[in-house]
Parts: C-alpha cells; sequence; structure tokens
C-alpha cells in the first residue's frame, strides 16, 4: 500500500518556527496540520489566502505624519497635560 502524502522540507527562521509550534500546539494542532490547512485553503481561493502588499501610506497620511513631528518639535505649540482640557479648548 502507498502513502498519498510526500514529505517536503523547507527553511524557516528558528524562533518563527518554535513561535508558530507554540500557537498551533494551543489551537490544537501541530505544524504539519497548519501547514497543510494554509495549502488547502490557497488551492480553495486559487492563490494566497491572504493579501501580499505593501502597505505603504498615501500622500495624505505622510503629510499629516510629518506636521505630527514638526508639531511635537515646536516649542511654541500648546500643550495639555488633561485631556478634558485639551477638548475644551478645541470647543473655544
Amino acid at each position: 500500500m502507498t502513502s498519498s502524502t510526500v514529505n517536503y522540507s523547507f527553511r524557516v527562521d528558528r524562533e518563527i518556527k518554535r513561535q508558530c509550534e507554540t500557537m498551533f500546539n494551543e489551537l490544537g494542532m501541530n505544524m504539519t496540520t497548519a501547514i497543510n490547512i494554509f495549502l488547502r485553503q490557497s488551492l480553495r481561493v486559487g492563490g494566497l489566502p491572504f493579501d501580499v502588499r505593501v502597505d505603504l501610506p498615501n500622500k495624505e497620511t505622510i503629510a499629516a505624519m510629518l506636521e505630527a513631528e514638526r508639531l511635537a518639535k515646536d516649542p511654541t505649540v500648546k500643550r495639555y497635560s488633561d485631556v478634558d482640557k485639551a477638548l475644551t479648548a478645541l470647543k473655544e
């Protein structure tokens, strides 16, 4: 009787492997089961079962981040140590 499974080896960072084994064990499965789930889900959806993209902030977000950095460094900007005081000042 021949087995319908094959062995496949790959390299993975030691710490990533350890963390994943711990997580999968908490879910009641081993690494082999988790990898088989990933492969079956990939076949089911016809590709990777999650989005793969570079999440870069858009121009508006970059501008807001730069503005926040500028304000954080500006000693003339009014500062608040209490959220309620800041909200009151916004209403004025």
